[in-house]
């Protein structure tokens, strides 16, 4: 690898400390000029976006998270004030916890924190947990992030007794969101169980007048704090959605909206040698030949970071696979994510990488501070660190040994700042993505077939509820009774019966399995 290419590829901002270097990505020196009035609209797109078009018209509604950082870009002062007037509340509100004034009816401080959400409702408040939280944190966190009884069940003996000191935070904009219910009720039983008010352990981040917002005004929650229709969930990390929680856990949310709004305002420059977010769509465009053939490697070299992948996984994903483009063409447009932490991936699926199908490329995260403080040596002169950076830089070599594309980000450490930075820059990137393919990156049609499609599983299970009885019947007997498809039938069945509601009699094959009470 020739070093001046390593140079011109590397694209610094000092004072943030960052730096992004797309040395190993072999992107032809004149691409950009071949792709200038694709990249002209795509920076439009964004500034008329943030300038606050409609941008979902499945929804009619605006997309601002970009205000979220910089009220002052709002289209208007009711919107600033939506932005600005809670970040005052949450303030109090974590104060008030922490300090006793708002205590749990027992008497003493809230210890625990139990989030119930889904989606972006969960994911961002369990990334900022994970790189942030760590031992100083005023509270202890749980999720329930799935309508899985099992998970929540193992949630609830590990908290115990210290239920009655544990504050229950209800993530869901429209309230209607069937896991968020299920994992409102199923806490709410258990707070009843226990003796408890849950109200008095309770409060609600959601869209005012939803559902979620007359539960909770209805049973008298401790407090209720606003979600805006012009927040999507996976753009949410930086609203009430990640604040609230950022705010009981004691993390400075104040430096996470200030790194992404410098990383925003290093973004808007048309220069694409000096504009990371752009740079970075240009080198999805190139690597997946505008069509997302390519998938995209998350490999973050740092523990704090392990649901990086995951995070990016909704936030990209959500974003860009759409089945049609904005003229209405079918394109089935997306960029397939997954990752794990480094140098874990030494041990688990670096081998295929390197060697099995070459059908991805990567993205490193480079955290360059191994740890505050001294470190020992773990071999004649070495660190843990100096290894992990080993394991970084030989990896990413052997990869492009290979024939293995990959781009490589850099931060100083893992702080509030820092991953605000981050955070930014992969919205604004799918953001600028998006317009370069021509597909919306702000409805979700896909989503809201797979809530439909839910919804009919369970009218078809509680028609099989209906018609069981002591009776043997066969699946067809059931659909024919039930009026539905037999495979759907078969496995409402099946479901009733391993959940104590049915018996199951397997026969020679499922055609043959007979079902009763």
């Amino acid at each position: 690898m020739n070093f001046d290419n390593f140079s011109q590829s590397l694209l610094r901002y000092p004072d943030l400390g960052f730096s992004l270097d797309f040395s190993r990505m072999d992107i032809p020196a004149d691409f950009s000029a071949t792709m200038s009035s694709k990249i002209e609209k795509s920076l439009a797109d964004l500034k008329t976006l943030e300038a606050g078009e409609i941008a979902n018209p499945d929804e009619g509604r605006m997309v601002g998270h970009y205000w979220l950082r910089n009220a002052d870009l709002a289209p208007n002062d009711e919107i600033r004030a939506q932005i600005t007037e809670p970040l005052k509340a949450v303030k109090s509100f974590a104060k008030k916890i922490h300090s006793g004034e708002i205590a749990p009816p027992a008497g003493g401080v809230f210890e625990n924190i139990i989030i119930i959400g889904i989606g972006g409702s969960a994911l961002g408040p369990q990334l900022i947990e994970q790189a942030l939280g760590g031992a100083k944190s005023p509270v202890t966190t749980y999720f329930f992030d799935n309508t899985d009884p099992a998970g929540i069940d193992s949630d609830l003996a590990t908290i115990g007794q210290a239920l009655n000191k544990s504050l229950a935070v209800v993530i869901s904009k429209s309230g209607g969101t069937a896991e968020t219910r299920n994992g409102m009720l199923e806490a709410k039983h258990a707070y009843e169980e226990a003796g408890l008010d849950f109200a008095k352990h309770a409060i609600a981040v959601t869209g005012e007048g939803s559902k979620l917002f007359n539960f909770a005004k209805d049973e008298g929650f401790l407090a209720t704090f606003p979600m805006e229709d012009w927040v999507g969930g996976r753009t949410s990390i930086l609203s009430t959605v990640g604040l609230v929680p950022m705010a009981l856990q004691g993390i400075d949310f104040q430096a996470m909206l200030e790194g992404a709004k410098a990383m925003d305002e290093k973004t808007r420059s048309s220069d694409v040698s000096n504009n990371a977010a752009l740079q970075l769509a240009l080198a999805w465009y190139h690597e997946g030949n505008g069509k997302g053939q390519k998938d995209l490697v998350i490999l973050p070299y740092k523990d704090s970071l392990v649901l990086f992948s995951k995070y990016l996984q909704q936030l990209i994903m959500e974003s860009l696979g759409k089945a049609e483009d904005l003229d209405g063409q079918t394109v089935n447009q997306g960029l397939a994510v997954y990752g794990n932490k480094g140098s874990t991936d030494q041990h688990a699926y670096v081998q295929q990488l390197r060697d099995g199908l070459h059908n991805f490329f990567a993205t490193f995260v480079e955290v360059r501070k191994g740890r505050k403080g001294e470190s020992i040596t773990v071999d004649e002169v070495n660190t843990s660190a100096d290894y992990l950076q080993g394991f970084l830089r030989g990896t990413r070599n052997a990869l492009y040994e290979s024939g293995r594309r990959s781009i490589t980000i850099s931060i100083e450490e893992v702080t509030a700042a820092s991953l605000g930075q981050l955070i930014a820059l992969f919205e604004r990137a799918v953001s600028l993505y998006a317009s370069l393919i021509n597909v919306n990156a702000y409805h979700q049609p896909g989503v809201e077939a797979g809530k439909a499609a839910a919804g009919t599983f369970l009218e078809v299970l509680n028609e099989v509820r209906g018609h069981l009885t002591a009776e043997k019947k066969d699946a067809e007997q059931l659909a024919f009774e039930c009026s539905a498809d037999t495979e759907s039938v078969y496995h409402a069945a099946v479901h009733l019966a391993n959940n104590g509601e049915a018996q199951h009699a397997m026969g020679a094959n499922a055609k043959e399995d007979t079902f009763s009470l």
